[in-house]
């Protein structure tokens, strides 16, 4: 038998260190170990003192919150006593401060189908939806299942059900009708947002087929919002239940205001992979997940006025809520998401947008990196990624081969790489 304890004595006890460059520390969010160790110090020292001053600096406050932090094991509540809402701290809070001009979402589908939306016509696009969501019955409280691409309907469904204090769920595009039918029943869903197809690796997947035979199954859903991103003419539609998108919203007028919530509010129900047993819906409220998503994403990624993020995960997952949507929203950055596969039509699809759209922080899972590294150098070596200066993984733990291809390849050993990892309970 092959000895590989020495192998895995390599994996485990890793020593390497790469100190980023000079001229990346010298404007850094955190200049120094030291710096940061001053403000976590800080935060455990007098937890309630830094919340309270992170929660009135980064978040809008309709109605001030009376109670940081009220703990009674195992139950936890931020920000008592306080109103605000996720949708105004992502949008209106950026348009009212005269930021509205700054591009919010660039998006490209895989067929290269582009388009870009600033703050403000982010905002109006919301606040539509909103607006056909409550004119299709949907209130306060209500569970909306989302089952789209990685389209910009995706995140404007995701901020008009926060706008209105409706509860969104978004089911990853890959599940099948029986994942989507348990889910709507777990959840209570009253209406499923879904397109009439997507396009992945050149072929359309036909969405709405599989949403239709969930809701055969879904007793508790009343309402199917469909957004025509394929432009089929056979969608079947079921009178009285489907509506399409473009004849519910694009008509509504586009400045229905935020909603002043709790704090408590429910913002979504993202279920877990059910990797451990039967997937579980877990409850994230608005004023706390909100300001942690904005302040992880700003201290973690080092974000600047100027930068172009690229977070490659799926809206289906934590990670896409918590790094496409709700923290660079809610930190006015400018976010790039792409609908398709990452090696269609060619393997360098990747590197051809971080090029094209001048990213400056990519975030990316070990498994395509893993994948990148078998495709072969040459997909990169045709792109100028100069204007990367920071990376991020997300996932799985990256592996020491995989951590210094990334770096030496994609970063050209100049780019800090943050190595993160999340659930869906946090």
């Amino acid at each position: 038998m092959t000895d590989v304890s020495g192998q895995i004595d390599h994996v485990l006890n890793e020593d390497r260190s790469f100190p980023p460059p000079a001229e990346f520390t010298e404007k850094a969010v955190f200049s120094s170990t030291d710096q940061y160790q001053q403000m976590y110090d800080r935060a455990v020292q007098d937890r309630d003192g830094f919340w309270k001053e992170q929660a009135e600096e980064h978040l809008h406050w309709f109605e001030p919150f009376q109670e940081v932090c009220r703990w009674d094991a195992p139950n936890v509540e931020w920000f008592a006593g306080g109103k605000t809402n996720a949708s105004y701290n992502c949008l209106d809070r950026h348009v009212e401060a005269g930021r509205g001009d700054k591009t919010a979402i660039i998006w490209e589908g895989e067929p290269g189908d582009t388009r870009t939306l600033t703050y403000s016509e982010l905002r109006t696009e919301v606040a539509k939806c909103a607006a056909g969501l409550r004119e299709q019955g949907i209130n306060q409280g209500d569970v909306v299942s989302i089952y789209m691409p990685m389209t910009p309907e995706l995140a404007i469904a995701m901020l008009a059900c926060a706008r209105i204090g409706a509860v969104h769920s978004v089911i990853f595009a890959g599940f099948s009708a029986e994942s989507i039918a348990d889910r709507n029943n777990d959840a209570g869903a009253k209406m499923v947002i879904t397109s009439d197809g997507l396009h992945r690796r050149g072929k359309v997947l036909p969405l709405k087929q599989t949403v239709d035979e969930a809701l055969l199954k879904s007793p508790t859903v009343e309402k199917c919002l469909v957004l025509k991103r394929i432009g089929q003419d056979d969608v079947p539609m079921t009178e009285g239940r489907d509506v399409w998108w473009h004849d519910a919203i694009d008509g509504q007028s586009g400045d229905l205001p935020a909603e002043p919530l709790d704090s408590e509010t429910t913002l979504f129900i993202l279920y877990t992979s059910g990797s451990t047993g039967k997937p579980k819906g877990i409850r994230h409220t608005t004023a706390g997940y909100n300001l942690w998503a904005k302040r992880t994403f700003e201290w973690v990624f080092d974000h600047r006025e100027d930068d172009i993020f690229w977070c490659t995960a799926d809206c289906g997952w934590i990670t896409g809520h918590s790094y496409i949507v709700y923290g660079p929203l809610s930190a006015g950055a400018t976010c790039v998401m792409y609908e398709g596969a990452p090696n269609h039509p060619a393997e360098d699809r990747f590197w051809e947008l971080v090029e094209k759209y001048k990213v400056t922080i990519l975030y990316t899972a070990p498994t395509a990196i893993r994948a990148f590294i078998k495709w072969g150098d040459e997909h990169v070596d045709k792109h100028d990624l100069s204007s990367l200066r920071l990376l991020g993984s997300v996932g799985e733990g990256i592996n020491p081969e995989a951590w210094m291809w990334y770096h030496e390849k994609i970063g050209n050993q100049k780019c800090p790489i943050v190595d993160t990892w999340w659930q869906t309970e946090t």
